[in-house]
């Protein structure tokens, strides 16, 4: 059996009206991608912990009003090593503060007609559309090291 390491996420997307924010990465992990907000959760953290946590780091908001959309799970070839990612998924409806860029990220809203999907990693134009339409979500994706993607599932979660 191969050693894969696994990676606990969590990722928010602010919603306002009719668009989202998205965050271009101006370092590190999808540098030079618009992706949600978030990082890994740390030690004792929950995913929730973590979603604000990050927020705060990255774009200098709190989230106050969030729900969890889902969850979305990738196996993937990061830097030689197989890992297998989970992201905790949030879409936050309020906040405090406003959102700032920082030296990890510069954030931008989009209407939720213009979102682009060219710019972001492969698997989100499978899952997003879904979650803004409310849909909660169970995802997988599966990477190979140039990004292209091998398989995927993605499940609506019914109450």
């Amino acid at each position: 059996m191969e050693n894969i390491s696994k990676l606990e996420t969590t990722l928010v997307l602010l919603r306002k009206d009719n668009e989202i924010l998205l965050g271009m990465k101006k370092r590190g992990f999808g540098e030079g991608r618009y992706n949600g907000i978030g990082g890994k959760i740390k030690s004792g953290e929950t995913p929730e912990e973590a979603m604000v946590r990050e927020s705060q780091e990255e774009i200098a908001v709190k989230p106050v009003e969030y729900i969890k959309m889902g969850k979305v799970e990738f196996l993937e070839l990061y830097k030689g090593k197989k890992e297998n990612v989970v992201f905790h998924l949030y879409i936050a409806t309020k906040w405090e503060g406003e959102p700032k860029e920082s030296d990890e990220m510069i954030p931008k809203w989009f209407s939720i007609s213009e979102i682009p999907y060219q710019q972001m990693f492969p698997d989100d134009k499978y899952w997003l559309p879904l979650v803004l339409e409310g849909k909660k979500v169970n995802a997988f994706f599966e990477f190979d090291e140039q990004w292209s993607l091998l398989n995927y599932s993605v499940e609506e979660i019914k109450k």
